[in-house]
Protein backbone atom coordinates (compact mmCIF):
# COMPACT_ATOMS: atom_id res chain seq x y z
CA UNK A 1 0.00 0.00 0.00
CA UNK A 2 1.44 3.24 -0.93
CA UNK A 3 1.76 5.98 1.65
CA UNK A 4 0.73 9.38 0.55
CA UNK A 5 0.54 12.72 2.32
CA UNK A 6 -1.86 15.37 0.28
CA UNK A 7 -1.23 19.27 0.16
CA UNK A 8 -4.00 21.03 -1.74
CA UNK A 9 -2.70 24.55 -2.20
CA UNK A 10 -4.83 27.51 -3.83
CA UNK A 11 -3.19 29.67 -6.03
CA UNK A 12 -1.62 32.71 -4.47
CA UNK A 13 1.97 32.68 -4.66
CA UNK A 14 5.35 35.02 -4.60
CA UNK A 15 8.72 35.07 -5.98
CA UNK A 16 11.26 34.47 -3.02
CA UNK A 17 13.41 31.55 -2.38
CA UNK A 18 12.46 28.19 -0.88
CA UNK A 19 13.61 27.91 2.43
CA UNK A 20 16.46 25.06 2.27
CA UNK A 21 15.91 22.36 5.01
CA UNK A 22 17.45 18.89 4.69
CA UNK A 23 14.84 15.71 4.74
CA UNK A 24 14.43 13.46 7.31
CA UNK A 25 14.60 10.69 4.80
CA UNK A 26 13.55 9.44 1.37
CA UNK A 27 10.56 12.15 0.07
CA UNK A 28 8.86 12.02 -3.47
CA UNK A 29 6.92 15.18 -4.35
CA UNK A 30 4.22 14.90 -7.02
CA UNK A 31 3.17 18.66 -8.38
CA UNK A 32 -0.42 18.23 -9.21
CA UNK A 33 -0.82 21.62 -11.06
CA UNK A 34 -4.10 23.08 -12.10
CA UNK A 35 -4.24 24.12 -15.88
CA UNK A 36 -7.71 24.53 -15.67
CA UNK A 37 -9.14 27.63 -18.04
CA UNK A 38 -9.48 29.64 -14.94
CA UNK A 39 -6.13 29.97 -14.41
CA UNK A 40 -5.69 32.46 -16.63
CA UNK A 41 -7.72 34.74 -14.02
CA UNK A 42 -5.83 37.89 -12.91
CA UNK A 43 -4.55 37.87 -9.21
CA UNK A 44 -2.48 40.81 -7.98
CA UNK A 45 0.92 40.76 -10.54
CA UNK A 46 0.05 38.25 -12.95
CA UNK A 47 -2.05 35.60 -13.56
CA UNK A 48 -2.97 32.89 -11.54
CA UNK A 49 -0.87 30.46 -13.55
CA UNK A 50 2.19 32.78 -14.26
CA UNK A 51 2.56 33.27 -10.37
CA UNK A 52 2.13 29.87 -9.80
CA UNK A 53 4.53 28.51 -12.75
CA UNK A 54 7.18 31.07 -11.74
CA UNK A 55 6.98 30.09 -7.89
CA UNK A 56 6.89 26.01 -8.71
CA UNK A 57 10.11 26.61 -11.03
CA UNK A 58 11.99 28.38 -8.19
CA UNK A 59 11.00 25.60 -5.87
CA UNK A 60 11.44 22.76 -7.86
CA UNK A 61 15.01 24.07 -8.20
CA UNK A 62 15.31 24.70 -4.58
CA UNK A 63 14.01 21.36 -3.82
CA UNK A 64 16.28 19.91 -6.54
CA UNK A 65 19.50 20.52 -4.53
CA UNK A 66 17.80 18.33 -1.13
CA UNK A 67 19.63 15.15 -0.48
CA UNK A 68 16.99 12.36 -1.32
CA UNK A 69 14.53 14.09 -2.82
CA UNK A 70 12.71 13.26 -5.92
CA UNK A 71 10.06 15.29 -7.94
CA UNK A 72 6.90 14.70 -10.44
CA UNK A 73 4.99 16.43 -11.98
CA UNK A 74 0.77 15.81 -12.96
CA UNK A 75 -1.17 18.07 -14.85
CA UNK A 76 -4.64 18.58 -15.27
CA UNK A 77 -6.72 20.50 -17.96
CA UNK A 78 -4.47 20.69 -20.20
CA UNK A 79 -5.38 18.47 -22.66
CA UNK A 80 -9.01 19.24 -23.59
CA UNK A 81 -10.99 22.93 -23.95
CA UNK A 82 -13.86 23.88 -22.04
CA UNK A 83 -16.44 24.03 -23.09
CA UNK A 84 -17.19 21.15 -23.87
CA UNK A 85 -16.18 19.46 -20.35
CA UNK A 86 -13.73 16.54 -20.27
CA UNK A 87 -13.28 15.20 -16.53
CA UNK A 88 -10.96 12.58 -17.94
CA UNK A 89 -8.49 15.39 -18.56
CA UNK A 90 -5.90 13.88 -15.79
CA UNK A 91 -2.06 12.98 -17.06
CA UNK A 92 1.19 12.25 -15.38
CA UNK A 93 3.37 14.38 -17.61
CA UNK A 94 7.00 13.99 -15.50
CA UNK A 95 7.12 10.97 -13.89
CA UNK A 96 9.54 10.80 -10.88
CA UNK A 97 13.45 10.66 -11.35
CA UNK A 98 16.52 12.58 -9.62
CA UNK A 99 17.26 15.66 -11.78
CA UNK A 100 14.25 16.50 -14.08
CA UNK A 101 13.65 20.27 -12.23
CA UNK A 102 14.39 20.94 -16.03
CA UNK A 103 12.28 19.10 -17.39
CA UNK A 104 9.44 19.81 -14.89
CA UNK A 105 10.08 23.58 -15.77
CA UNK A 106 10.07 22.78 -19.38
CA UNK A 107 6.52 21.27 -19.26
CA UNK A 108 5.09 24.23 -17.41
CA UNK A 109 6.54 26.79 -19.98
CA UNK A 110 4.51 24.94 -23.17
CA UNK A 111 1.10 23.83 -21.07
CA UNK A 112 -1.72 26.81 -21.81
CA UNK A 113 -4.70 26.53 -19.12
CA UNK A 114 -7.75 24.95 -21.43
CA UNK A 115 -10.10 22.68 -19.22
CA UNK A 116 -12.02 21.78 -16.27
CA UNK A 117 -11.33 20.89 -12.83
CA UNK A 118 -11.53 16.92 -12.00
CA UNK A 119 -9.85 17.11 -8.72
CA UNK A 120 -11.46 13.56 -7.31
CA UNK A 121 -10.42 11.89 -10.09
CA UNK A 122 -6.52 12.96 -10.05
CA UNK A 123 -6.41 12.71 -6.28
CA UNK A 124 -7.62 9.17 -7.06
CA UNK A 125 -5.40 8.60 -10.37
CA UNK A 126 -2.11 9.91 -8.69
CA UNK A 127 -1.73 6.90 -6.31
CA UNK A 128 -0.40 5.34 -9.09
CA UNK A 129 2.23 7.36 -10.03
CA UNK A 130 4.39 6.55 -6.78
CA UNK A 131 6.99 3.33 -7.63
CA UNK A 132 6.64 1.94 -4.13
CA UNK A 133 6.42 3.09 -0.27
CA UNK A 134 9.59 2.91 0.77
CA UNK A 135 9.81 6.80 1.14
CA UNK A 136 7.46 9.89 2.07
CA UNK A 137 5.24 10.04 -0.69
CA UNK A 138 3.80 13.65 -1.22
CA UNK A 139 1.37 15.28 -3.35
CA UNK A 140 1.39 19.21 -4.13
CA UNK A 141 -2.10 20.31 -5.06
CA UNK A 142 -1.94 23.53 -6.86
CA UNK A 143 -5.61 24.89 -7.66
CA UNK A 144 -7.31 28.12 -7.90
CA UNK A 145 -10.77 26.40 -7.41
CA UNK A 146 -12.90 24.00 -6.89
CA UNK A 147 -14.18 20.23 -8.21
CA UNK A 148 -16.23 20.73 -11.01
CA UNK A 149 -16.78 17.23 -11.87
CA UNK A 150 -19.18 16.42 -9.44
CA UNK A 151 -16.05 14.49 -7.62
CA UNK A 152 -16.22 13.93 -4.25
CA UNK A 153 -12.54 15.01 -2.67
CA UNK A 154 -13.64 14.00 0.64
CA UNK A 155 -14.69 10.72 -0.04
CA UNK A 156 -11.35 9.63 -1.88
CA UNK A 157 -9.77 11.15 1.06
CA UNK A 158 -11.58 8.86 3.27
CA UNK A 159 -11.66 6.13 0.94
CA UNK A 160 -7.64 6.34 0.64
CA UNK A 161 -7.40 6.68 4.52
CA UNK A 162 -8.80 3.56 4.95
CA UNK A 163 -6.77 1.38 2.58
CA UNK A 164 -4.03 3.34 4.77
CA UNK A 165 -3.03 5.93 2.78
CA UNK A 166 -2.47 9.20 4.56
CA UNK A 167 -3.94 12.38 3.55
CA UNK A 168 -2.41 15.16 5.42
CA UNK A 169 -3.65 18.41 3.19
CA UNK A 170 -2.40 22.41 3.53
CA UNK A 171 -4.91 23.72 2.21
CA UNK A 172 -3.71 27.29 1.08
CA UNK A 173 -6.56 29.79 -0.42
CA UNK A 174 -4.67 33.12 -1.66
CA UNK A 175 -7.28 36.05 -2.81
CA UNK A 176 -10.53 36.26 -3.61
CA UNK A 177 -12.08 32.65 -3.32
CA UNK A 178 -15.59 32.44 -2.09
CA UNK A 179 -16.44 31.50 0.99
CA UNK A 180 -17.95 28.08 -0.17
CA UNK A 181 -14.66 26.87 -1.65
CA UNK A 182 -13.08 27.44 1.65
CA UNK A 183 -15.67 25.64 3.55
CA UNK A 184 -14.89 22.80 1.08
CA UNK A 185 -11.70 21.99 1.89
CA UNK A 186 -12.27 21.79 5.63
CA UNK A 187 -12.75 18.00 4.87
CA UNK A 188 -10.04 17.27 3.56
CA UNK A 189 -7.39 18.72 5.57
CA UNK A 190 -5.79 22.02 7.18
CA UNK A 191 -6.89 25.60 5.29
CA UNK A 192 -4.24 28.36 5.38
CA UNK A 193 -5.77 31.72 4.37
CA UNK A 194 -3.13 34.18 2.50
CA UNK A 195 -5.01 37.75 1.29
CA UNK A 196 -1.44 38.82 -0.76
CA UNK A 197 1.36 37.33 -3.17
CA UNK A 198 3.96 38.40 -0.12
CA UNK A 199 1.93 36.92 2.82
CA UNK A 200 1.56 33.37 0.83
CA UNK A 201 5.31 32.97 0.89
CA UNK A 202 5.61 32.48 4.13
CA UNK A 203 2.35 29.57 4.10
CA UNK A 204 4.54 27.60 1.70
CA UNK A 205 7.53 28.12 3.55
CA UNK A 206 5.96 26.41 6.38
CA UNK A 207 4.76 23.39 4.18
CA UNK A 208 8.03 22.58 2.63
CA UNK A 209 9.55 22.71 6.24
CA UNK A 210 7.22 20.39 7.12
CA UNK A 211 7.61 18.26 5.01
CA UNK A 212 11.00 18.13 4.40
CA UNK A 213 12.71 19.05 7.87
CA UNK A 214 13.64 16.76 10.25
CA UNK A 215 12.03 17.43 13.58
CA UNK A 216 12.34 15.64 16.52
CA UNK A 217 10.24 14.93 19.94
CA UNK A 218 10.34 13.46 23.57
CA UNK A 219 7.83 12.27 25.77
CA UNK A 220 7.75 13.44 29.42
CA UNK A 221 6.20 11.24 31.58
CA UNK A 222 5.43 13.50 34.65
CA UNK A 223 5.58 12.63 38.49
CA UNK A 224 3.61 14.01 41.09
CA UNK A 225 6.19 16.76 41.18
CA UNK A 226 6.10 17.41 37.62
CA UNK A 227 9.46 16.07 36.97
CA UNK A 228 10.16 13.86 33.44
CA UNK A 229 11.15 10.94 35.88
CA UNK A 230 8.56 8.12 34.89
CA UNK A 231 10.31 5.60 32.18
CA UNK A 232 10.18 1.87 30.93
CA UNK A 233 6.66 1.38 29.16
CA UNK A 234 5.19 0.86 26.40
CA UNK A 235 3.43 3.83 23.98
CA UNK A 236 1.75 3.90 20.65
CA UNK A 237 1.59 6.67 18.58
CA UNK A 238 -1.59 6.73 16.04
CA UNK A 239 -2.53 8.98 13.36
CA UNK A 240 -5.28 11.01 14.27
CA UNK A 241 -6.95 11.39 11.01
CA UNK A 242 -6.52 7.53 10.08
CA UNK A 243 -6.65 5.95 13.15
CA UNK A 244 -3.92 4.19 12.33
CA UNK A 245 -0.83 3.01 14.52
CA UNK A 246 2.02 5.43 13.51
CA UNK A 247 4.58 4.12 16.01
CA UNK A 248 5.40 1.22 19.11
CA UNK A 249 8.13 2.50 21.15
CA UNK A 250 9.63 1.63 24.96
CA UNK A 251 9.52 4.85 26.60
CA UNK A 252 13.41 5.44 27.32
CA UNK A 253 15.97 7.60 29.17
CA UNK A 254 18.70 8.49 27.31
CA UNK A 255 23.00 7.95 28.86
CA UNK A 256 22.36 11.61 30.70
CA UNK A 257 19.27 10.73 32.69
CA UNK A 258 16.35 12.58 30.41
CA UNK A 259 13.89 11.51 27.72
CA UNK A 260 15.30 10.12 24.76
CA UNK A 261 14.72 11.49 21.26
CA UNK A 262 12.42 10.31 18.99
CA UNK A 263 12.02 11.68 15.18
CA UNK A 264 8.38 11.40 14.01
CA UNK A 265 6.73 12.58 10.82
CA UNK A 266 5.98 16.31 11.66
CA UNK A 267 3.21 16.06 8.76
CA UNK A 268 0.96 13.99 10.68
CA UNK A 269 -1.06 15.09 14.19
CA UNK A 270 -0.91 11.91 16.63
CA UNK A 271 -2.87 10.61 19.57
CA UNK A 272 -0.50 9.35 21.90
CA UNK A 273 -1.25 6.33 24.49
CA UNK A 274 1.55 5.64 27.03
CA UNK A 275 0.32 1.65 28.29
CA UNK A 276 0.86 2.33 31.91
CA UNK A 277 -1.51 0.66 34.15
CA UNK A 278 -4.11 2.46 33.87
CA UNK A 279 -3.24 3.75 30.79
CA UNK A 280 -2.48 7.55 29.67
CA UNK A 281 -4.01 9.50 26.63
CA UNK A 282 -2.72 12.70 24.97
CA UNK A 283 -5.06 14.13 22.48
CA UNK A 284 -3.99 16.43 19.14
CA UNK A 285 -1.03 16.31 19.03
CA UNK A 286 0.94 18.70 16.35
CA UNK A 287 4.61 18.75 16.27
CA UNK A 288 6.25 22.23 15.24
CA UNK A 289 8.38 20.88 11.99
CA UNK A 290 12.05 21.55 11.92
CA UNK A 291 12.17 21.27 16.23
CA UNK A 292 12.63 19.55 19.21
CA UNK A 293 8.65 19.06 20.63
CA UNK A 294 8.30 18.02 24.32
CA UNK A 295 5.18 16.18 24.50
CA UNK A 296 4.60 16.21 28.55
CA UNK A 297 1.78 13.85 29.77
CA UNK A 298 1.43 13.21 33.83
CA UNK A 299 2.05 9.49 34.96
CA UNK A 300 2.98 9.11 38.01
CA UNK A 301 3.82 6.12 39.47
CA UNK A 302 3.88 3.88 42.54
CA UNK A 303 4.19 0.24 43.13
CA UNK A 304 1.92 -2.94 44.27
CA UNK A 305 2.83 -5.96 46.01
CA UNK A 306 0.47 -8.27 47.17
CA UNK A 307 1.66 -11.56 49.94
CA UNK A 308 0.61 -14.23 51.74
CA UNK A 309 2.34 -14.73 55.40
CA UNK A 310 6.07 -16.03 55.16
CA UNK A 311 4.94 -19.35 53.89
CA UNK A 312 4.64 -20.82 50.22
CA UNK A 313 1.33 -22.06 50.00
CA UNK A 314 0.14 -19.09 47.88
CA UNK A 315 2.67 -19.17 45.28
CA UNK A 316 -0.22 -20.04 42.32
CA UNK A 317 -3.14 -17.65 43.85
CA UNK A 318 -3.53 -14.87 41.71
CA UNK A 319 -4.95 -11.08 42.35
CA UNK A 320 -7.51 -9.34 40.11
CA UNK A 321 -7.10 -5.52 40.15
CA UNK A 322 -9.36 -2.99 39.73
CA UNK A 323 -9.87 0.56 39.83
CA UNK A 324 -11.21 1.93 43.30
CA UNK A 325 -15.14 1.47 42.75
CA UNK A 326 -15.16 -0.02 39.23
CA UNK A 327 -15.65 -3.18 37.79
CA UNK A 328 -13.47 -3.61 34.98
CA UNK A 329 -10.60 -5.65 35.58
CA UNK A 330 -7.46 -3.73 34.95
CA UNK A 331 -4.63 -6.61 35.38
CA UNK A 332 -4.25 -9.87 37.08
CA UNK A 333 -0.98 -10.62 38.83
CA UNK A 334 0.42 -13.68 40.82
CA UNK A 335 0.94 -13.42 44.73
CA UNK A 336 4.64 -12.13 45.23
CA UNK A 337 4.88 -10.11 42.19
CA UNK A 338 4.96 -6.80 41.84
CA UNK A 339 2.60 -3.87 39.61
CA UNK A 340 3.63 -0.46 38.65
CA UNK A 341 0.22 1.61 38.98
CA UNK A 342 -0.37 4.92 38.31
CA UNK A 343 -1.11 6.52 41.69
CA UNK A 344 -4.31 6.33 43.22
CA UNK A 345 -6.68 4.02 45.05
CA UNK A 346 -7.26 0.24 43.81
CA UNK A 347 -9.99 -2.55 44.52
CA UNK A 348 -7.90 -5.89 45.07
CA UNK A 349 -9.76 -8.94 44.76
CA UNK A 350 -7.54 -12.25 45.53
CA UNK A 351 -8.62 -15.60 44.70
CA UNK A 352 -8.29 -17.49 47.36
CA UNK A 353 -10.92 -19.93 48.78
CA UNK A 354 -12.94 -18.07 49.75
CA UNK A 355 -11.87 -14.60 48.14
CA UNK A 356 -10.36 -12.09 49.37
CA UNK A 357 -11.60 -8.31 49.00
CA UNK A 358 -9.76 -5.40 50.22
CA UNK A 359 -10.49 -2.13 48.79
CA UNK A 360 -9.42 1.76 48.36
CA UNK A 361 -6.11 0.46 48.30
CA UNK A 362 -3.84 3.57 47.80
CA UNK A 363 -0.68 3.67 45.49
CA UNK A 364 1.71 6.70 45.85
CA UNK A 365 4.76 8.10 44.15
CA UNK A 366 7.57 6.20 43.85
CA UNK A 367 6.70 4.26 47.11
CA UNK A 368 5.51 0.17 46.90
CA UNK A 369 2.50 -0.73 49.01
CA UNK A 370 2.45 -3.91 50.24
CA UNK A 371 -0.83 -5.70 51.10
CA UNK A 372 -0.43 -8.94 53.59
CA UNK A 373 -2.86 -11.91 53.63
CA UNK A 374 -2.85 -14.40 56.00
CA UNK A 375 -1.23 -17.70 55.13
CA UNK A 376 -3.67 -20.46 53.81
CA UNK A 377 -3.95 -23.69 55.88
CA UNK A 378 -3.97 -27.00 54.00
CA UNK A 379 -6.76 -29.50 54.36
CA UNK A 380 -6.86 -32.95 53.31
CA UNK A 381 -10.06 -34.45 52.67
CA UNK A 382 -11.14 -38.17 53.26
CA UNK A 383 -14.51 -39.28 52.64
CA UNK A 384 -15.67 -42.84 53.45
CA UNK A 385 -17.76 -42.95 50.20
CA UNK A 386 -18.41 -40.70 46.74
CA UNK A 387 -20.61 -38.31 47.68
CA UNK A 388 -22.01 -34.64 46.83
CA UNK A 389 -19.91 -32.55 49.40
CA UNK A 390 -19.95 -28.68 49.61
CA UNK A 391 -17.37 -26.76 52.08
CA UNK A 392 -19.19 -23.38 53.94
CA UNK A 393 -17.36 -20.90 55.54
CA UNK A 394 -18.64 -19.56 59.17
CA UNK A 395 -18.27 -15.92 59.55
CA UNK A 396 -20.20 -13.44 62.34
CA UNK A 397 -23.75 -16.21 62.04
CA UNK A 398 -23.49 -16.18 58.88
CA UNK A 399 -22.54 -19.37 56.11
CA UNK A 400 -20.64 -18.36 52.78
CA UNK A 401 -20.04 -21.28 50.25
CA UNK A 402 -16.96 -21.75 49.42
CA UNK A 403 -16.39 -24.43 47.24
CA UNK A 404 -17.41 -28.30 46.06
CA UNK A 405 -15.42 -31.32 46.48
CA UNK A 406 -15.20 -34.06 43.96
CA UNK A 407 -18.37 -36.25 43.76
CA UNK A 408 -15.75 -39.26 42.34
CA UNK A 409 -12.97 -38.97 44.72
CA UNK A 410 -12.17 -40.49 47.96
CA UNK A 411 -9.49 -37.92 48.81
CA UNK A 412 -9.00 -34.14 47.62
CA UNK A 413 -6.72 -31.74 48.63
CA UNK A 414 -7.77 -28.10 49.45
CA UNK A 415 -6.19 -24.70 50.49
CA UNK A 416 -8.63 -22.85 52.82
CA UNK A 417 -8.00 -19.38 54.37
CA UNK A 418 -7.95 -19.13 58.69
CA UNK A 419 -11.69 -19.94 59.54
CA UNK A 420 -14.01 -22.06 60.85
CA UNK A 421 -15.70 -24.41 58.23
CA UNK A 422 -18.12 -26.93 57.36
CA UNK A 423 -18.07 -29.97 55.44
CA UNK A 424 -21.77 -30.87 54.07
CA UNK A 425 -21.93 -34.36 52.88
CA UNK A 426 -24.28 -36.72 51.45
CA UNK A 427 -23.56 -39.78 49.97
CA UNK A 428 -23.98 -40.32 46.31
CA UNK A 429 -26.55 -43.09 46.15
CA UNK A 430 -29.03 -41.48 48.99
CA UNK A 431 -32.17 -40.31 47.66
CA UNK A 432 -33.01 -38.37 51.30
CA UNK A 433 -31.66 -35.30 52.05
CA UNK A 434 -32.02 -35.95 56.00
CA UNK A 435 -29.10 -38.67 55.62
CA UNK A 436 -27.01 -35.18 54.84
CA UNK A 437 -24.35 -34.73 57.66
CA UNK A 438 -22.09 -32.01 58.37
CA UNK A 439 -18.41 -31.95 60.01
CA UNK A 440 -16.95 -28.59 61.56
CA UNK A 441 -13.05 -28.10 61.31
CA UNK A 442 -10.94 -25.07 61.89
CA UNK A 443 -8.35 -23.82 59.41
CA UNK A 444 -5.03 -22.31 60.64
CA UNK A 445 -2.99 -20.25 59.18
CA UNK A 446 0.33 -22.31 57.61
CA UNK A 447 -0.98 -25.91 59.17
CA UNK A 448 -2.12 -28.74 57.88
CA UNK A 449 -4.59 -31.25 58.49
CA UNK A 450 -6.64 -34.38 57.70
CA UNK A 451 -10.85 -33.95 57.62
CA UNK A 452 -12.80 -36.88 57.42
CA UNK A 453 -16.23 -36.69 56.27
CA UNK A 454 -19.05 -39.54 56.57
Amino acid sequence: MRMIMFILICIGFVHTGIAQVLPAQNTRILIIFDCSNSMYGLWESDSKYEIARRLVSKMVDSLERQNNVQLALRCYGHQKKYPPQDCDDTKLEVPFSKGNAWLIKSKLEKLKPNGTTPIAMTLEACAADFPDKNARNVVLLITDGKEECGGDPCAISAALQSKGITLRPFIVGVGQLDPAIKESFNCIGNYYDASTESSFNQVLNIIVTQVLNATTAQVNLLDKNGKPSETDVAMTFYDQNTGKQKYNYIHTMNNRGLPDTLRPDAATTYNLVVHTLPKVEKKDIKLTPGKHNVIALDAPQGFLKVQAGNGSFHRDIKCIIRQAKSTQTLDVMEIREQRKLITGKYDLEILTLPRTYISAVDISQSHTTTVTIDEPGVVNFQLSTPGITSILKEDKGLTEWVCNLSDTQLQETVKLQPGTYKAVFRAKGVKETLFSSQTTFQVQAGTSQKVIIR
